[in-house]
């Protein structure tokens, strides 16, 4: 039987002008009536050709942006989320994110990187404890760095773009979020650090129960290492099954629109 952990229902994403100046409201729908269920313990690869709403559904999963309409319910809370709750309090203990955009953090630590998961825990004043002390450096074992108070104080800036990746990784484990989203993790790397990240995710989710959810254009990885594949069409919703599954369907075609498989 397996535990639910993000529930949507008829959720319509996209962008409004919320300026107070335009006497029209207008809208832009990327995706509309999005239904679906992630679970527990599983890596969900989400697919699709640029512009499809990947990073539009992430960001509104995370509270950054509100829905245009529908709901959504996360494990961690009983009822399905308000649209007008506030984004800087709406899921900071249930959902970390990691985004895709190089970060140039000038005179900024590994250990104040991963120290920044911990903020959702932390006193009025900011200071961490020795179990947020624990928790940072296991983190960092966590994401393969056997001895993560050898790199506790070097600079972010200092190491490869694989290694960075693993650094958010674990600020992202040191938040202790059941839910954990990732828009294109392995956008920056190459071919061996893309693989190593993507296993690394997948064993996390089985071993540690998390939900992971991925935006990732590695179709290949994809296919050969989620539980589930959300497939996103352009303008006509998404799928979500397994990788043979949505083979089977033919599901990839309409989605590119394209015969990628003929290619591969």
């Amino acid at each position: 039987m397996y535990n639910e952990s993000i529930t949507t229902n008829k959720l319509t994403i996209g962008y409004a002008d919320d300026s107070r100046k335009s006497k029209v409201e207008s809208r832009k729908i990327v995706q509309r009536d999005l239904s679906f269920s992630l679970r527990q313990g599983e890596m969900v690869c989400m697919l699709g050709p640029n512009g499809c709403g990947k990073s539009t559904l992430l960001h509104t999963l995370a509270g950054l942006q509100p829905a245009l309409s529908g709901e959504y319910k996360l494990s961690t809370f009983n009822s399905p989320t308000s649209l007008n709750s506030p984004l800087s309090t709406l899921n900071s203990k249930a959902v970390a994110l990691v985004l895709t955009e190089r970060l140039s953090l000038e005179h900024t630590s590994v250990h104040d990187v991963v120290a920044m998961g911990r903020y959702p825990y932390t006193s009025f004043l900011g200071g961490l404890t020795p179990e947020d002390e624990r928790i940072i450096t296991e983190s960092l074992e966590q994401v393969g760095f056997p001895t993560p108070y050898t790199i506790h104080h070097t600079p972010f800036n200092s190491h490869s773009d694989g290694e960075k990746q693993r650094i958010l990784i674990a600020k992202a484990l040191a938040q202790q979020t059941p839910i954990i989203l990732l828009d294109e993790p392995t956008a920056h790397l190459d071919l061996p650090h893309r693989i190593l990240v993507l296993k690394l995710l997948r064993q996390l989710a089985h071993e540690q129960q998390k939900t992971i959810l991925i935006s990732t254009h590695e179709l290949d990885l994809a296919l050969a290492l989620s539980d589930r594949i959300l497939l996103m069409t352009p303008g006509q919703g998404i799928a979500l099954d397994t990788p043979d599954a949505l083979k089977k369907a033919d599901a990839f075609t309409p989605a590119f629109g394209m015969d990628i498989f003929h290619y591969l």
